[in-house]
C-alpha cells in the first residue's frame, strides 16, 4: 500500500483523466450488471407464451440490450484510452524524473552503480506502471465492483444459493495472500537481474574490442549467460507459484458452480425456484466467477508492477550528497581566484587522499599540479568543481566557499578538460558547443585553432557536420583531446582545468596547444595537472604533490635547481627520452 500510495501522489496531475476513466469503467460495471437482469426478464415473457404484448415487450428490451452493449463500446473506448494516456504520459513523467534525479547524484553514486542497472530502472521498470494504471487498477476497480454488483443481485434472487456462492472467496483470498508472499521477491530479483543483465551488456558492448582483441568472447558470453540463467531462474520460481495459483482459482471456481448447480437444481425439484430465476442465477454466476478467476492473473502481475515500483523510488529516495544550500549565492562578474585552506579528503574513511591542501591560484594564473600517479592530482579537481566535497577545510572561489554557491553558477565557471575524453554520439560542432549550445560557427572555429583542431576538421568532409559516433569512436584519441580542450575554451569559463589533457597527442602538437592556452593566460585561471613536465615548464607556479600533499612549491627554474621530488621527475624523463 505504501508503493502504491506513493504513485499515487505522484499521479494527481493526471487525475483529470483518471477519473473519467474510472468513471468509463464504472459505467461498464452497471452495464455488466444490468444485462443479464433483462435476459432474465426476456426468457420469462417467452417462457410464459407470448401475445402482442409481451412480443412488444420483449423486442423493448431487446433494444434496450442492444443500446447497452453498444454504450458500452464507448464506455471501454473512454476507459481504456483515457487510462492509457494517463499511464504512459505517467511512466514519462517517472523516466524524467528519474532521469533528473541521477543527473543530481555525484560521482561517488556512480562508482557504487552500474550504468547498465539505471538504464533498467529509468527505462524497464518505470514501463511496469503503464501496466499497473492501465490494466490492473482498473480491471481490480471493474472486478471488485462486478463481484459486489453480483453479490447483492444474486441474494436478493436466493440467499441460500448467494451464500453458497461465495464459499470459494475466502479460500481464493487466502490462498491469494500466500501468493504475495511467496512471488514478490522472486519479481523483484528478477527486475534487480534484469538490471544486472543490461548492466553486463552495456559493459561488453563498450569493450567489444577489447574482447576481440584479447579473444575473450567464451568469458564475456558466459557472463551474460550467467546473468541471464539467474533472471530465467526467478522467473521460472514465480511462474511455478502461478502455475499452481492458477488451475486452484479455477477448481474453486468450478466447485462454486457445481454446489449452485445441485443445490440450485435441489431447489427447484422442491419448487422454491422459479424457471426466471434460475436463469438469472445461472447467467450472473458466469459474471461472477470470470473476475474472481481474473484475479489472480492480476495478482501475479500487479507484483511484477509493484517490485520494478520498488526500484524507481529507491532511486527518487537516494538521498543526494552534493546539494544546494538554501541561500546559495550566484557569482556576478567572476574573476576565477582560487583558494585552498586546510583541505583534506578521503573517499573511504580512514584512507585520505589529501591532506592539509593550502593555496591560492590568482585570476589569471596558471598553476601546475604534478606528481606521481595516485597522489590525489585529478581529486583535486573534481574538487574545485564540487563533485565532492572537502572532508576538511574550506575551498573558496572569489571568496565564496564553494558550499554556498549555486552548483549551476559554480560549474559554469569551472571548465574541465578531464584525461578520460568523453564525447557525445552527436556532430564534431555539436560536442564542441556542449557547453556553450548558442556559439556561432566562428566562434567554434576558433576554439577549434586555439585547440590545434580546426584544420583536420576542415579536411574531413563533412567538417564540423562529421559525426563522432559513439563515445567519439571514429576520431582518434588525440582528436578527441583537442576536441574537448576546444569545448572547453569555447565555455569562456573564469577558471580552466586541464587533467592530463594533452596525455593522448604528440609532442609537436602539445607545444601548439601549451602556446595557445598560455595566449588565455590573464584572462583565465588555469590549473594544468600533467605527468609530462614540458607541459608545466611555463607555469607561473608549480606544485609538487607527494602522498597527498604539498612538499614542493615554486617555478620551474627554482624547483630544477632544489634537490627533491621535482628534480628527481626531470631527470627520470630526460633520461627516458635520451634512451
Amino acid at each position: 500500500m505504501k508503493v502504491l500510495l506513493r504513485l499515487a501522489a505522484e499521479a494527481k496531475k493526471y487525475k483529470g483523466l483518471f477519473i473519467v476513466s474510472a468513471l468509463s469503467t464504472l459505467l461498464i460495471s452497471a452495464v455488466n450488471l444490468t444485462a443479464p437482469g433483462l435476459m432474465a426478464r426476456m426468457t420469462a415473457l417467452v417462457s410464459q407464451g407470448l401475445n402482442s404484448e409481451s412480443l412488444i415487450a420483449v423486442i423493448r428490451l431487446a433494444v434496450i440490450l442492444l443500446c447497452l452493449y453498444l454504450s458500452r463500446i464507448l464506455f471501454r473506448y473512454l476507459s481504456n484510452f483515457l487510462a492509457h494516456k494517463a499511464a504512459w504520459n505517467l511512466v514519462k513523467e517517472f523516466r524524467i524524473k528519474v532521469y533528473c534525479k541521477l543527473q543530481a547524484m555525484s560521482p561517488e553514486y556512480y562508482r557504487r552503480q552500474e550504468s547498465g542497472d539505471l538504464v533498467s530502472r529509468t527505462i524497464n521498470d518505470t514501463a511496469t506502471f503503464e501496466l499497473l494504471y492501465a490494466h490492473q487498477i482498473p480491471e481490480s476497480i471493474t472486478n471488485i465492483i462486478t463481484v459486489v454488483g453480483v453479490t447483492a443481485i444474486l441474494l436478493s434472487i436466493n440467499p441460500v444459493l448467494a451464500l453458497l456462492t461465495c464459499f470459494p472467496i475466502p479460500l481464493i483470498l487466502l490462498s491469494g495472500r500466500i501468493l504475495i508472499k511467496k512471488i514478490r521477491p522472486h519479481f523483484r530479483e528478477t527486475q534487480k537481474t534484469l538490471g544486472k543483465l543490461s548492466a553486463q551488456l552495456q559493459d561488453n558492448f563498450s569493450g567489444m574490442q577489447e574482447i576481440q582483441a584479447f579473444g575473450q568472447q567464451e568469458i564475456s558470453t558466459r557472463k551474460v549467460t550467467e546473468k541471464a540463467d539467474v533472471f530465467t531462474r526467478h522467473m521460472l520460481k514465480a511462474l511455478n507459484l502461478s502455475a499452481v495459483f492458477h488451475p486452484s482459482v479455477e477448481f474453486l471456481t468450478a466447485l462454486g458452480v457445481v454446489i449452485v448447480v445441485g443445490f440450485g437444481g435441489y431447489l427447484a425439484y422442491l419448487g422454491n425456484i422459479n424457471v426466471e430465476d434460475i436463469v438469472a442465477f445461472l447467467l450472473y454466476l458466469t459474471l461472477f466467477y470470470v473476475p474472481i478467476t481474473g484475479f489472480a492473473q492480476l495478482l501475479e502481475q500487479m507484483q511484477q508492477s509493484l517490485a520494478g515500483a520498488e526500484r524507481v523510488i529507491e532511486v527518487l529516495d537516494s538521498p543526494e550528497t552534493i546539494r544546494n544550500t538554501k541561500d546559495a549565492v550566484t557569482i556576478e562578474n567572476p574573476c576565477g581566484e582560487l583558494c585552498f585552506k586546510h583541505v583534506s579528503f578521503s573517499y573511504t574513511d580512514n584512507v585520505p587522499v589529501l591532506e592539509d591542501i593550502s593555496f591560492r591560484a590568482a585570476p589569471g594564473e596558471t598553476v601546475a599540479i604534478v606528481g606521481a600517479t595516485g597522489v590525489g592530482k585529478s581529486t583535486l579537481a573534481r574538487l574545485t568543481a564540487r563533485f565532492y566535497d572537502p572532508t576538511e577545510g574550506v575551498i573558496e572561489m572569489d571568496g565564496y566557499d564553494l558550499r554556498t554557491v549555486d552548483l549551476e553558477s559554480l560549474r559554469r565557471n569551472v571548465a574541465m578538460v578531464l584525461q578520460e575524453t568523453f564525447l557525445f554520439n552527436g556532430t564534431i560542432a555539436e560536442n564542441i558547443t556542449f557547453a556553450r549550445p548558442g556559439a556561432s560557427l566562428e566562434e567554434i572555429e576558433e576554439a577549434a585553432r586555439i585547440a590545434r583542431i580546426h584544420e583536420e576538421i576542415s579536411d574531413m568532409p563533412d567538417g564540423y557536420q562529421t559525426v563522432v559516433g559513439e563515445r567519439g569512436a571514429r576520431l582518434s584519441g588525440g582528436q578527441k583531446q583537442r576536441i574537448a580542450i576546444a569545448r572547453a575554451v569555447l565555455s569562456k569559463a573564469p577558471v580552466l582545468i586541464l587533467d592530463e589533457a594533452t596525455a593522448s597527442v604528440d609532442v609537436k602538437t602539445e607545444s601548439h596547444i601549451q602556446n595557445s592556452i598560455l595566449e588565455l593566460a590573464g584572462t583565465h585561471t588555469v590549473i594544468v595537472i600533467a605527468h609530462r613536465l614540458s607541459t608545466v615548464r611555463r607555469a607561473d607556479r608549480i606544485l609538487v604533490f607527494e602522498n597527498g600533499r604539498i612538499s614542493q612549491s615554486g617555478t620551474h627554474d627554482e624547483l630544477i635547481n632544489t634537490p627533491g621530488v621535482y628534480r628527481e621527475m626531470c631527470m627520470s624523463q630526460i633520461t627516458s627520452e635520451e634512451e
